[in-house]
C-alpha cells in the first residue's frame, strides 16, 4: 500500500504546553486531525473494542466510564469521563508512570469530522530526553493508522517494525520528530535542544543512530 507522507504529515496540527497537574509542573502535547466521516463514525471507530485493533492495538477491559482499559503490550488505565460523540477521558499507567489522555470529537465541515487528543505529563528526564516527540510521535502514527482505517476499513494494519523500518516508516517518523521540534521550539523550548531531542526520538522509534547528519 503506498502512503502519502507529506500528506498524513500536513494533516496533523500539533501544540505543546506546559500545565500544571496537582501542583506540579507538566507538559502537554496536543494532536488535532479531521477524517473524512462522521463524529458517529469516528467515535464508534476510537471507542469500539472490535475496531480500535484495526488501526491501533488489542484492547481489553471495561470500555465506559469508570472502567478498567489495557493496551496490549502497552498502557492501562482508568476510563475517567466518558461523553458518547463529544469526549472522553482516561489515565495512561505504563510502568509506573502515570499521565493523562484526552480525546474530543466534534464536526468539522460537510462529510468531515475532527479529533484532538491531549496527552498531559508530569515533567521529568523523559521528557528533557526526547522532547514532545517520543508521545507526539507515537499519537501520531496511532492517527495515521486510524485514518487508514476509515479509509480503507478491510485493509489488515501494517507490522508495526517493518513499518518504522521501511522507506516511507522512516521518513514519516522522521518528519514528524522534526514538527514536534518546532512545537516545543514555538512553545518557547531551546532550538538546538529541541532538534536534538528529535533526532534522540526519530532513533528511537527507527533504531538508527541519533548522530546529526
Amino acid at each position: 500500500m503506498a502512503l502519502d507522507v507529506e500528506n498524513h504529515l500536513d494533516a496533523v496540527e500539533r501544540s505543546v504546553s506546559s500545565p500544571e497537574r496537582d501542583g506540579q509542573p507538566a507538559r502537554a502535547v496536543t494532536l488535532t486531525r479531521s477524517y473524512a466521516t462522521t463524529v458517529e463514525d469516528l467515535w464508534d471507530a476510537v471507542t469500539n473494542g472490535e475496531r480500535i485493533p484495526r488501526w491501533f492495538l488489542p484492547v481489553s477491559g471495561e470500555l465506559e466510564d469508570g472502567g478498567r482499559y489495557q493496551l496490549e503490550g502497552n498502557a492501562g488505565g482508568v476510563i475517567t469521563a466518558c461523553e458518547p460523540l463529544s469526549h472522553f477521558a482516561l489515565t495512561w499507567e505504563f510502568g509506573e508512570d502515570v499521565s493523562w489522555v484526552e480525546v474530543r470529537f466534534s464536526e468539522y465541515g460537510a462529510g468531515s469530522a475532527r479529533l484532538t487528543l491531549m496527552h498531559t505529563a508530569y515533567l521529568s528526564e523523559h521528557w528533557s530526553e526526547y522532547g514532545p516527540g517520543a508521545v507526539g510521535v507515537g499519537w501520531e502514527l496511532a492517527l495515521m493508522g486510524l485514518a487508514i482505517h476509515i479509509e480503507q476499513p478491510t485493509e489488515p494494519m501494517p507490522d508495526e517494525v517493518d513499518f518504522a523500518t521501511s522507506p516511507d516508516g522512516r521518513a514519516f517518523i522522521a518528519g514528524s520528530s522534526e514538527a514536534w521540534a518546532q512545537a516545543a521550539i514555538d512553545a518557547g523550548a531551546e532550538p538546538d535542544a529541541a532538534r536534538a531531542a528529535a533526532r534522540r526520538t526519530t532513533a528511537f522509534y527507527t533504531g538508527e543512530s541519533a548522530d546529526p547528519a
